[in-house]
């Protein structure tokens, strides 16, 4: 393992977009998210991805040199086409003009269509929270789920996040979660370190449960809940599709693979401005308190530590420092 610096971290993803295809800045805004998760130990969500990402640029799945189009049909209504590029510098492109549009009517959306795997959602409605708003996520990914009972993948892990401001620029409450029992990088971790899996996140393709990651792979993931979960999950599919302009999961091919067409999935966020109401501040801080009266008890997200440097596997980095060699 090697200690690296967060910063050498982002430099080193920026490159290698750089060297692959990408822009100066959505390779900065895609190494930014790959730098914050590995900060706090997301691995699945950091360099574990940055191959893919030089793969697709190279095979243009995904396009690192499109501008985003921000266009507001209503004045609380934000949608942004990422036309097929990276969801984080659509994203950026889009955040200014919802918070604005918060602070006018109290509440507002925005909608990135059309982009590539947004990867940790909760990244994105952190800004959110650090900005002063309340940020819930929706997002919909390849198919890996199906319905309590079926074997026929239908929607994919589906994440929802949600993450409150603490009025001091912090955050107050965040959490960021699959809708499925696990999330699917897990399951591909274990593969490839050769590892079963716990029984009761994944049935395989005949729909009996496994503890076979590869069965997993072929088969469904469980919905956390069974129909609770699948519930939500449901949810994050018709608001990430059915209102971003995306498809649904049903229609998007393996966020890994290297070739292919466009992920063209969706992230919805709903962006509420809690000074509307003169009580929030004061219940937050009574619902706090209340949560951490118990010895080690929280709100989800209190307390979260980053790191710097982070540990990385040699292996790992020394890919990172050749993915991010010019080419010739």
């Amino acid at each position: 393992m090697v200690q690296i610096s967060l910063k050498d971290i982002q430099d080193t993803v920026q490159a290698a977009l750089m060297a692959h295809g990408a822009d100066a800045f959505p390779a900065a805004e895609v190494a930014r998210a790959v730098a914050a998760a590995e900060s706090v130990g997301n691995k699945i969500c950091g360099l574990y991805y940055v191959e893919s990402y030089c793969q697709q640029l190279v095979s243009g799945r995904v396009n690192g040199t499109v501008i985003p189009t921000v266009r507001t049909p209503r004045s609380a209504a934000i949608h942004v086409d990422a036309l097929f590029g990276f969801a984080q510098p659509a994203f950026a492109y889009g955040l200014p003009v919802a918070l604005d549009a918060a602070r006018q009517a109290g509440v507002s959306t925005l909608a990135v269509g059309h982009a590539h795997t947004c990867t940790s959602l909760g990244y994105f409605t952190e800004q959110i929270a650090r900005a002063g708003f309340i940020g819930i996520g929706f997002t919909n990914a390849s198919p890996i789920v199906a319905a309590p009972g079926g074997k026929t993948r239908v929607i994919g892990t589906n994440p929802i996040a949600f993450s409150v401001p603490d009025g001091q620029g912090g955050i107050a409450m965040q959490f960021d979660q699959s809708t499925t029992t696990v999330a699917l990088g897990k399951i591909t971790m274990a593969k490839a370190a050769g590892e079963s899996i716990p029984e009761g996140w994944a049935v395989d393709s005949d729909g009996n449960p496994t503890t076979d990651p590869a069965e997993a792979i072929t088969g469904s993931l469980v919905s956390m809940g069974g129909y609770k979960g699948w519930g939500f999950g449901l949810m994050a599919e018709i608001l990430a599709a059915g209102m971003t302009g995306g498809v649904l999961s049903r229609d998007v091919k393996p966020l890994k693979a290297p070739e292919g067409e466009p992920h063209d999935l969706g992230q919805y966020y709903i962006v509420i401005d809690p000074s509307t109401s003169p009580d929030f501040a004061a219940r937050l801080e009574g619902l706090s308190e209340a949560a951490g009266a118990d010895e080690g008890a929280r709100m989800p997200g209190q307390n979260k530590q980053t790191m710097d440097p982070v540990e990385v596997a040699d292996a790992v980095w020394d890919q990172m420092l050749t993915l991010a060699k010019p080419a010739g």
